[in-house]
């Protein structure tokens, strides 16, 4: 095997991300980085059990893992609440953020969606997903960036904090959807 056999044989394949969880008018655009395996796997935002986004959407409007992924998602776009992630497609071993290689990057069209909805802030699920925003879709905005907010990251991986800590922080979006 040739060097340029071996290095295609460990670069990960190019995965794709889902389309955004959007309402008529929401005020407030959550934005991850991209979904992990179970994610993916099941075709659902935030999929993995340990993962604390949906204990956070229960606490700002009652979105939490007691409803079915559906009633979650219909709950959520109903209190003004968007979800997407930075990017659309990447390559990826696992579902951690730091193995998202650089190379072939496709970010989602965030400045469309900015552009067109009245959003009132974007919030970042993450440092990850926040450095992304501002090196790929920051520079294509035409139209004023609503405040961004960074909040811990509510990945299993993220342990530096305790759940009571990232719900302290994560319960400054309710005045936004007051």
């Amino acid at each position: 095997m040739n060097d340029e056999q071996s290095r295609n044989k460990t670069r990960s394949q190019l995965k794709y991300g889902f389309p955004p969880l959007l309402g008529e008018r929401p005020r407030l655009l959550i934005l991850g980085t991209f979904p992990g395996e179970a994610s993916l796997a099941a075709g659902e935002y935030y999929a993995h059990p340990r993962n604390s986004f949906w204990e956070m959407m229960a606490a700002l409007c009652g979105a939490g893992r007691q409803l079915d992924y559906a009633q979650r998602c219909r709950k959520l776009t109903a209190a003004g609440i968007a979800v997407w992630d930075v990017l659309q497609a990447c390559r990826r071993q696992g579902s951690a953020d730091s193995r998202i290689e650089s190379q072939g990057l496709c970010p989602n069209p965030i400045e469309e969606l900015i552009a067109t909805q009245p959003l009132k802030a974007i919030a970042c699920n993450g440092q990850p997903a926040a450095r992304l925003f501002r090196r790929h879709i920051r520079p294509l905005l035409v139209s004023p960036c609503p405040p961004l907010l960074v909040l811990p990251s509510t990945s299993p991986a993220n342990a530096r904090l305790t759940q009571a800590e990232k719900q302290r922080q994560w319960r400054q979006l309710q005045a936004l959807l007051d």
